[in-house]
């Protein structure tokens, strides 16, 4: 999966063939988080969400044989995000349509654990989109750094620590702290600007 963004016009030549396994385990590694991330934000429980990440999946394999890539229309992520969006909404539909819970406490608390829709989907699946994109590049560019490097990026850059800590607990200097941390978000920002170019 070194370069899985760089071959997405090959890979969806890929998909025509179901009988390339490794296309569609790509492709499920791929978008598999990204679909299943949006729909848990607009409100699904896990297993409502992977379910309709699988309905999502099997219309894209009915749909492979008809579509075309043609970036004059549209971004395959756009859609990818249409047909999702679609799904989500006739789930929704669905379970509208199903009979009411009692509203006792327990269903009330289980409503109030529900993550919230925010206001814009279109926002949401993006913000989704860079997120996986961030997991994939950080998992291909990991191992070409030491553990220390990595720690100091990963401390201060995702969690949030502070540089003289981070620095205490590696056995750095801060001076070093930060140089990793630049190191390491150079390499990730050119990963995920090779994996944007479709």
């Amino acid at each position: 999966m070194a370069d899985a963004l760089l071959t997405r016009a090959s890979l969806l030549a890929r998909l025509r063939d179901p009988q390339d396994r490794a296309a569609w385990q790509q492709f499920v590694e791929l978008y598999g988080s990204l679909v299943y991330g949006f729909v848990r934000q607009r409100g699904l429980q896990d297993a409502d969400a992977a379910d309709l990440t699988q309905e999502v999946f099997l219309a894209v394999a009915q749909a492979t044989g008809r579509w075309q890539y043609d970036p004059g229309k549209g971004t395959f992520r756009g859609w990818l995000y249409g047909i999702t969006r679609n799904k989500l909404a006739t789930f929704l539909q669905r379970r509208q349509s199903q009979p009411v819970g009692s509203g006792d406490s327990n269903a009330q608390r289980r409503l109030n654990e529900e993550p919230s829709p925010g206001p814009d989907p279109e926002a949401a699946w993006e913000q989704e989109f860079q997120q996986q994109l961030f997991r994939l590049a950080a998992a291909q560019v990991r191992d070409a750094f030491a553990p220390t490097t990595w720690q100091a990026f990963w401390r201060t850059a995702v969690e949030g620590q502070s540089a003289a800590d981070v620095a205490a607990e590696l056995g750095l200097s801060v001076g070093a702290v930060y140089v990793a941390r630049s190191r390491v978000l150079a390499r990730l920002a050119e990963q995920v600007r090779r994996m944007q170019t479709e």
